[in-house]
């Protein structure tokens, strides 16, 4: 059996008084396609923050690629958050940049500060940027300048930057949240294409059930920070799923 990139034992996670996840446990293997879905204020978006490890747990252990987060050194730490992308709602883009430039910011944790700095007068790793370009569908938007493109085109510069930081898994924060269904269904065919042909594994926090069963082959039932339930998508039903967003 492969190594898990992700797992969680016994993870409770508070804010103060309020339990933003409790007792959850789970192990994502490499090339898994995985939803993450429930109720508004679930913990969907603690989840993801602990598979990043840009968040701590309170009690328990979480393990990215068989490193437990909790007992690395902030280099060590580093290291590993390099090996797993996320995508965010907010797209964190230079706008008045061009769109190779933001691209690049996916290898900046990885080049030394003269390369960086240089990179910016004269860009680097062209070919690289635009590979992940081509791969999101947008090779022709190499030059442009990044504010001048619509808001699917600037979604696509954002995956491009985590494909050029070559993770082992991505991560997607309710990537659809705030676009048309049209758009919608762009980007998840493209994140389930990328998960085909690179197998990265990939994890998406979802509002939208519909689109979890279509594109993933895992759910994840989150509810009051619990794991209601983890079972294949095929398997999911309608019973399980009212009962997930019940009142």
């Amino acid at each position: 059996m492969a190594e898990p990139i992700f797992q969680l034992e016994g993870v409770s996670c508070r804010f103060g008084a309020v339990a933003a996840l409790t007792d959850c446990s789970l192990s994502i293997g490499p090339g898994e396609r995985v939803a993450l879905i429930g109720p508004s204020g679930a913990g969907k978006s603690t989840l993801l923050s602990l598979l990043n490890g840009s968040l701590s747990p309170t009690v328990g252990r979480v393990a990215i690629l068989g490193q437990a987060i909790n007992s690395l050194s902030p280099r060590k730490l580093r290291r590993i958050q390099r090996l797993v992308g996320t995508v965010y709602q907010q797209h964190h883009l230079v706008g008045n940049l061009a769109v190779v430039h933001n691209v690049n910011a996916g290898q900046l944790g990885r080049w030394p500060l003269p390369l960086a700095l240089w990179s910016l007068v004269w860009p680097q790793r062209v070919e690289a940027a635009a590979s992940a370009l081509a791969q999101v569908g947008i090779a022709d938007k190499l030059y442009a300048r990044t504010d001048r493109l619509s808001g699917g085109q600037q979604q696509r510069v954002a995956l491009a930057r985590v494909l050029m930081q070559d993770p082992a898994a991505i991560l997607a924060d309710e990537p659809i949240s705030s676009i048309d269904p049209e758009r919608s269904r762009a980007l998840m065919t493209l994140l389930r294409q990328l998960n085909q042909t690179t197998g990265k594994t990939l994890v998406i926090s979802l509002h939208e059930v519909e689109f979890a069963v279509k594109y993933c082959d895992r759910i994840i039932g989150l509810r009051q920070g619990k794991i209601q339930f983890d079972a294949p998508a095929a398997q999911v039903s309608d019973a399980m799923l009212a009962d997930l967003y019940r009142m």
